[in-house]
């Protein structure tokens, strides 16, 4: 009873983010795509389920009390049928917390199918969706990391276009930034835009093509999140101001940017010059598409 995988980092492509509704829950719009980079989990046997975390991000966690991933093994074991073998895990944390790459609800997913895999009787996928969508709104989409476009809260999936392996570089300030307050000062801004679908070919040919739909989308949270931190800002200048960046953007609510570079040689190059202009900046070079697990 073990076993290991990759807890692939979550890009959106885009995040279009509506008024929010009586509930207070935003709606939104978003091409979501995932790295070939991650964190990794692996099972093994326990005497009480628990979570060891190591790596270069553990710190970021040691208040933690909870994690996803026991929110997530709890969930699952809720609907097992019949006893089941005692579990831990350990978590090789890569990437940082708070960042924008939905780690957390990447890392719960990783979870879920590794247990699955180690039941009797297994659940079937349906009902391991079930669990993995009752965890977040990122929690549904992460469980496979396939690339999807989510609508509703992000729990409405349907299957992304047709896209080809993306040549990427990750950047993050090191900064955290709040989900919560990135929503607060989006909402008092006041500005909300269209959520509808944004009209997407069945596939893309290159690159370059992506770049160049992407420049017609946004991500409505990169505003309020600059504001906030204004590092964030300065990635996306940093990125915008290289010419191997076709397009340059932020992930989800941040503070963790990406730019997609026509190459790999050219996202190696990229990379290793922002490394070497801003060596406090955690700077991956990564494929975006999936899965990868």
């Amino acid at each position: 009873m073990a076993g290991d995988t990759l807890a692939p980092a979550k890009i959106n492509l885009f995040l279009h983010v509506g008024a929010p509704g009586a509930d207070g829950y935003h709606p939104l719009c978003s091409l979501m795509v995932f790295a070939d980079a991650g964190d990794r989990v692996t099972l093994h046997e326990g005497e009480a389920l628990a979570v060891k975390v190591r790596g270069p991000f553990a710190h970021q966690l040691a208040d933690e009390g909870d994690n996803l991933i026991l929110r997530a093994a709890r969930a699952l074991l809720a609907k097992a049928r019949g006893p089941q073998a005692l579990r831990a895990f350990t978590l090789e944390k890569r990437l940082p917390v708070a960042a924008g790459l939905g780690g957390g609800s990447s890392d719960a997913g990783a979870a879920l199918r590794l247990m699955r895999e180690d039941m009797n009787p297994r659940l079937d996928d349906v009902e391991l969706e079930a669990v993995a969508a009752g965890l977040g709104a990122d929690g549904a989409a992460c469980l496979w990391g396939r690339p999807v476009v989510a609508q509703g809260r992000g729990e409405r999936l349907s299957p992304a276009p047709g896209l080809p392996i993306l040549e990427a570089v990750l950047v993050n300030p090191g900064v955290s930034v709040s989900t919560p307050a990135v929503y607060a000062a989006f909402d008092a801004a006041g500005v909300f835009g269209d959520i509808a679908p944004p009209p997407m070919p069945d596939a893309f040919e290159s690159v370059e093509e992506v770049a160049g739909w992407l420049a017609t989308t946004r991500n409505d949270l990169e505003a309020p999140a600059v504001a906030l931190a204004p590092a964030i800002g300065d990635v996306l200048a940093t990125l915008a101001d290289e010419p191997e960046a076709l397009i340059a953007r932020m992930s989800g609510s941040g503070a963790t940017c990406f730019a997609l570079c026509q190459s790999e040689v050219e996202a190696e190059t990229l990379a290793e010059r922002i490394m070497a202009m801003k060596p406090d900046w955690w700077v991956r070079r990564c494929r975006l598409g999936g899965p990868w697990t």
